[in-house]
């Protein structure tokens, strides 16, 4: 696989998983609202917009790693590095957002909510960013993702091998 299809599977994956995480946010405030309020408000469902953010944000996020971050280990990047590059790209998210629906929808007058999205985008970011980073990091300390150089199967739980040897 060339590294242009390997950076597009890992930006989709990624954008999906940031697209789940912001889907439950959706979910919780829509659940909040009906439970306050009896109603949603909205014209679109909120897990459903919420998770087309997230996909989004998830994607600019591993554009935002491919550029700043692609000669670093995983060993390298710290909880604090991944969280800015995590805002960062909620701010972009949050720029792109607000100037396509002013052009398209709702005229000028609503980028005086760019300052209260970027913050909210932001913050969404690096809290996306750093879980990403604890998973990955969670994931790389397992064991049983690790392989044997010498070509012998995996040992299965009890010390036995997948062989039965």
């Amino acid at each position: 696989m060339n590294d242009s299809m390997r950076w597009l599977r890992a930006a989709v994956v990624t954008g999906l998983t940031w697209g789940a995480a912001w889907f439950g946010a959706g979910m919780v405030m829509m659940l909040t609202l009906l439970l306050l309020t009896g109603s949603t408000g909205a014209d679109v469902p909120y897990p459903i917009g919420f998770g087309a953010i997230g996909f989004g944000g998830g994607l600019v996020f591993s554009s935002v790693l491919g550029l700043i971050g692609r000669s670093r280990r995983l060993e390298e990047i710290t909880m604090g590095r991944a969280a800015g590059w995590g805002a960062a790209a909620g701010l972009i998210l949050s720029v792109l957002f607000v100037g396509i629906v002013s052009v398209v929808a709702e005229g000028p007058g609503f980028l005086e909510n760019l300052p209260i999205l970027a913050g909210v985008f932001g913050l969404a970011g690096a809290g996306c960013s750093s879980g990403m980073l604890a998973l990955a990091r969670a994931a790389d300390d397992d064991p049983l993702l690790e392989s044997p150089n010498d070509g012998s199967p995996l040992p299965l739980e009890g010390g036995s091998s997948a062989s039965g040897e």
